[in-house]
């Protein structure tokens, strides 16, 4: 896969260049002029998918330190359960969801502009979407930190609130970087749920309540009607994407070995 996008993807960046293609401003590959800035889909994916994380990471985060510590033991079982079914719904069931809940609350209730579609309802979604590897993730570092710890803090005389925040949590930092990474991965290469609700059009975001279009959005939504430079475009935008990726995962093992340390 790495290969077929690098080999069908550099020589398209290489004849539009390499500024033009990447900060390039303007999507236009049907023109008589045509135009293959992915820049507005760069940016507008790395807002949806910080969004989604800090809103994800944030819920999954304490919902998992809940069932480690705080919720009684009966109920954990149940609501682990519950909170993995959400891994096996279909994308398009949530952007099902996003469509006919979401989207027209954020257009009522939320929305400046009057506009539901858009980054802010995406972000809602994808959120809801990586729950499931956040919870588990950070549920299962937390559970493999030795119980001396806890137990130990508590015997010097710290609450239980305090045993858990400040010692347990800390020590379970490298496998809570390792579920954000998945989490990050997840929503950056979201697709279907995402263009359900994100609008579609490929225009620099400058509002949450916009119309606009993430790159893998962009990739699904010419995939079918392109053909010749254009396709070779969307090709390059994949390979663009598995740079991020690639990127995102390298710092991330950057800090949280510096973590670990």
């Amino acid at each position: 896969i790495t290969v077929f996008l690098f080999t069908s993807g550099i020589p398209l960046i290489s004849k539009v260049g390499f500024s033009d293609f990447i900060f390039g401003k303007e999507w236009a590959p049907l023109a008589d002029n045509p135009k293959y800035g992915i820049f507005p889909m760069i940016v507008t994916s790395l807002y949806v998918t910080a969004l989604s994380v800090i809103i994800g990471v944030t819920i999954g985060l304490f919902t998992a330190i809940a069932l480690y510590k705080f919720v009684p033991k009966k109920l954990v079982a149940p609501i682990k359960q519950m909170v993995n079914l959400l891994a096996g719904i279909p994308s398009v069931i949530y952007g099902l969801f996003g469509m006919t809940l979401i989207v027209p609350f954020m257009r009522d209730y939320v929305s400046n502009n009057g506009v539901g579609y858009g980054i802010a309802s995406a972000s809602v979604v994808l959120a809801i979407m990586i729950l499931p590897t956040i919870v588990s993730v950070a549920y299962d570092a937390l559970r493999s930190v030795d119980t001396a710890y806890y137990e130990n803090a508590l015997a010097l005389g710290a609450t239980k609130e305090q045993a858990t925040f400040k010692v347990v949590l800390p020590a379970a930092k490298s496998g809570i970087f390792a579920g954000i990474v998945l989490s990050i991965g997840r929503a950056l290469g979201e697709t279907m749920a995402v263009i359900m609700v994100i609008g579609g059009s490929p225009e620099m975001p400058k509002s949450i309540f916009q119309s606009v279009r993430t790159m893998t959005g962009n990739i699904a939504m010419g995939a079918m009607e392109l053909s010749g430079d254009a396709l070779s475009a969307l090709i390059a935008t994949g390979a663009t994407l598995l740079i991020f990726v690639l990127l995102i995962n390298v710092a991330f093992s950057f800090l949280s070995g510096a973590a670990v340390k």
